[in-house]
């Protein structure tokens, strides 16, 4: 008899998303929650100055992998406990870092995610 595996709730997926993200652990998050076709919401300012709002699991860890070229030096990460309600839920997410050509500075953000099937389907930022 063939076993299934079982969906992740959108309650297992927050907290395994706020694990991930409070040691820096982005990109294993991506792999492991995304939705093959997941779409990522960036601001309007954001997309106006070059960091887009894309669509599809490998355009959005590219996405986070050049946003990792872009810090010089990494002082630490952090995250918010998740808050769930129904198929989405929503944490703030820190990064304090030295970026090129920028300089210092923390990044906060809230993210929001949207839930079906076991995976994460939306991401959007708001910072």
């Amino acid at each position: 008899m063939a076993t299934q595996e079982a969906v992740m709730t959108t309650v297992d997926i927050a907290n395994r998303l706020y694990e991930l993200c409070k040691e820096g652990h982005y990109q294993q998050a991506q792999e492991e929650l995304l939705a093959d076709d997941a779409l990522s919401i960036e601001p309007v300012h954001a997309n106006e100055k070059g960091v887009p709002s894309v669509t599809g699991k490998d355009a959005i860890i590219k996405k986070g992998e050049q946003f990792q070229e872009s810090i010089e030096e990494l002082h630490g990460v952090g995250a918010s406990q998740p808050i769930v309600a129904g198929n989405h839920f929503a944490l703030t997410i820190t990064v304090d870092a030295t970026f090129k050509g920028m300089g210092k500075m923390v990044m906060e953000e809230v993210a929001v995610y949207e839930v079906r099937d076991g995976k994460v389907v939306k991401e959007q930022f708001f910072y």
